[in-house]
C-alpha cells in the first residue's frame, strides 16, 4: 500500500464521485479508478459500494477512512517537521472558506502568508452545504483550518476562536417602500419576498431564527448558493429584498441599507485542532488570520 493510494482514496471518499475526485487529484479518471481498485485488492475488501448511481463507502471503507486520515496527517507532519531544518515552511494547508469574510481581509492575509511562505500550498475548500460540514472535516483530519459561521456546536476536540461579529441589515432598492426608514422591525417584513442563502448556510439560519423569535414567518422566494454579489444583483433587478452583514451591504452603493431593531449578529469562528495536532504551516496560517482579525477590529 502506497501513500499515493491513500491520497486517492481520501479524494474519492471526500467527493463521493470518481469524476470530481480525479479533478481534485489532477488525474484522469481511469488512473484514479485503477489506483482504488489496486488498493482494494491489496486490502482484500471493497471500500466503495458502486451498485448505485451515487457511490458510497462500505463498512470497511468507513473504518479505513478514519485511519487513512491519520496516516496522511502523520506523513505531512513528518515532512513539514524535516523541512523546518531547511529554514522554510513546506507542505499543504487545507482551508475551509466562506462566501464572505466580513470585515476581515482574509484574502489579504492569505496573500501575505503565501508571500512569506511560498513553498506552502494553500488549498481552499468552499462547502456548498454550509460551513457546519467543516466541523466534521476538521475532526476527521481532512481539513486543517476552517472559518465556521454560527456553529451549532462547539466540539471539545477543536479550538474555536471568535474571529469577528457584526450585525445583519436589511437591503433593498432605492424605490422600495421601506427604503427611507431609519430602523425596521422584522414584523415590518412579514410580506417581503426575500432573496437569501439556502437553509443549510449559517447566515440563513441566523435570519430564520430571528424571524421565529419575532413571531414572523419569512418568505424566501429565491435561494442563491453563491456570494452576495449575486444576491445584490437580484435585489437590484427588483426580484426581492435581502439581509446582509453590514460590511457586505456597504459594497453595493446602489442599494439602500436599513438597520434592524431586532438584533441578528453574524459570528464567524476560526476552527482548528489543538496546537499540538497542527502542522507548522497550519499553525502559522492560523496566527496570520488571527492577526488580520485584530487589525480589522482596531
Amino acid at each position: 500500500m502506497e501513500l499515493r493510494q491513500i491520497e486517492h482514496f481520501i479524494a474519492v471518499a471526500g467527493e463521493m464521485s470518481f469524476t470530481r475526485a480525479a479533478e481534485r487529484a489532477h488525474l484522469v479518471q481511469s488512473a484514479l479508478s485503477t489506483s482504488i481498485a489496486k488498493l482494494e485488492r491489496e486490502l482484500g475488501v471493497e471500500l466503495f459500494d458502486r451498485s448505485r448511481q451515487q457511490i458510497s463507502l462500505t463498512a470497511a471503507g468507513e473504518a479505513f477512512r478514519t485511519h487513512a486520515y491519520e496516516v496522511l496527517h502523520a506523513a505531512r507532519a513528518a515532512a513539514e517537521s524535516a523541512a523546518q531544518f531547511r529554514g522554510s515552511l513546506m507542505g499543504t494547508v487545507e482551508f475551509g472558506s466562506l462566501i464572505s469574510y466580513g470585515p476581515v481581509d482574509v484574502a489579504g492575509a492569505l496573500g501575505d502568508f503565501h508571500r512569506a511562505h511560498p513553498s506552502v500550498r494553500l488549498r481552499l475548500r468552499l462547502s456548498q452545504s454550509g460551513a457546519s460540514a467543516y466541523l466534521a472535516a476538521l475532526l476527521e483530519g481532512s481539513l486543517d483550518l476552517a472559518l465556521v459561521s454560527l456553529p451549532n456546536r462547539f466540539p471539545a476536540q477543536l479550538d474555536m476562536k471568535l474571529l469577528f461579529e457584526e450585525p445583519m441589515v436589511f437591503v433593498c432598492r432605492e424605490d422600495h417602500a421601506l427604503a427611507r426608514r431609519r430602523h425596521l422591525d422584522l414584523a415590518d417584513l412579514a410580506g417581503e419576498d426575500l432573496v437569501g442563502l439556502p437553509p443549510e448556510f449559517g447566515l440563513r439560519r441566523l435570519m430564520d431564527e430571528a424571524f421565529h423569535r419575532a413571531g414572523v414567518q419569512p418568505h424566501t422566494q429565491y435561494e442563491v448558493p453563491a456570494g452576495f454579489a449575486a444576491i445584490a444583483e437580484l435585489v437590484g433587478n427588483g426580484l426581492g429584498t435581502a439581509f446582509m452583514p453590514a460590511s457586505e451591504a456597504r459594497r453595493f452603493g446602489d442599494l439602500r441599507t436599513v438597520v434592524l431593531r431586532d438584533p441578528a449578529t453574524w459570528q464567524v469562528y476560526l476552527a482548528a485542532p489543538p496546537v499540538e495536532r497542527m502542522t507548522p504551516a497550519a499553525a502559522r496560517l492560523a496566527e496570520t488570520l488571527l492577526d488580520a482579525a485584530v487589525s480589522a477590529s482596531g
